[in-house]
């Protein structure tokens, strides 16, 4: 008996295929939240696409802890009035930032020059630093997991197309979210198909020959794709340029919400001087 599988909990493999499930998950409950009746799923999609990454460029600009805190609380606002939970927001947007910029800004906390802190390493400045890059980093991450949990992303890269980003930025953005997305989904498929024939557990290295056996037939997979997917787009009369079926509408909310994100990155940057 010892021989076979008899628990749920894996190894590599197993915690990569949950890994790999999961992601697809948060890709498809994105897409399912950009339909609910929220304020920002309401709003035209350019007037998101400049309202919120003006804040971005607002709260990077912020000199004043309490100018980026305001902005963050905003941002914790309007994902509340968009039925987005504190959770989601949490798990998704602020875990992430934590963690990259609290590891960078915990040795500027004790390498940054200045008063010491009750005699200990750590200096004012270098806290001071230290929370300006971690506040500025979780308003960023908050303000962007807005936009893309609130907005379909072929309407991001319209959006984005009217502003005049070019268009071989715009291509790339929305190819590379398409095949990562269906190199999850592939990478999901051919792991439950290898765990659905194996009946004793593997050894540790059984389990790197396969990891290693199965991303080289990934990699081939897609490098199939790839070109599969280029000739069929050609075919069908591709240029280089993306159109969309969906045309944008400016209603009278979508200008009161333009304004309202003009004058409050204004403000932020009168006061973040």
């Amino acid at each position: 008996m010892s021989d076979f599988h008899p628990s749920t909990r894996g190894g590599f493999l197993e915690n990569t295929l949950q890994g790999l499930h999961s992601a697809m998950e948060r890709a498809l409950s994105a897409e399912t939240a950009a339909e609910n009746n929220g304020v920002l799923q309401s709003l035209d999609a350019r007037v998101k696409v400049a309202g919120l990454l003006a804040m971005v460029i607002t709260a990077a600009l912020s000199a004043k802890l309490r100018v980026t805190g305001a902005i963050l609380i905003l941002a914790v606002l309007l994902a509340a009035l968009s039925r987005i939970s504190l959770r989601t927001l949490a798990a998704r947007a602020w875990l992430g930032a934590l963690v990259f910029s609290g590891l960078i800004a915990i040795p500027a906390v004790f390498l940054t020059p200045g008063a010491a802190v009750l005699g200990s390493p750590m200096t004012v400045q270098g806290i001071r630093a230290g929370s300006f890059l971690v506040l500025r980093a979780v308003t960023a991450a908050t303000l962007i997991f807005l936009l893309g949990y609130t907005t379909p992303w072929s309407h991001i890269l319209k959006a984005l197309r009217i502003f005049r980003v070019p268009v071989v930025f715009v291509l790339i953005l929305g190819m590379t979210i398409r095949y990562i997305v269906l190199l999850l989904e592939t990478a999901h498929d051919l792991f439950q198909s290898r765990s659905s024939r194996r009946v004793n557990r593997p050894t540790p290295a059984e389990n790197r020959r396969l990891a290693i056996t199965s991303s080289g037939v990934l990699l081939t997979k897609s490098l199939h794709l790839s070109g599969e997917v280029y000739q069929a787009m050609v075919s069908r009369g591709f240029r280089g340029e993306v159109y969309l079926l969906d045309d944008f509408e400016m209603r009278a909310r979508d200008w009161i919400a333009a304004g309202a994100f003009a004058t409050l990155a204004a403000a932020s940057l009168l006061l973040g001087r």
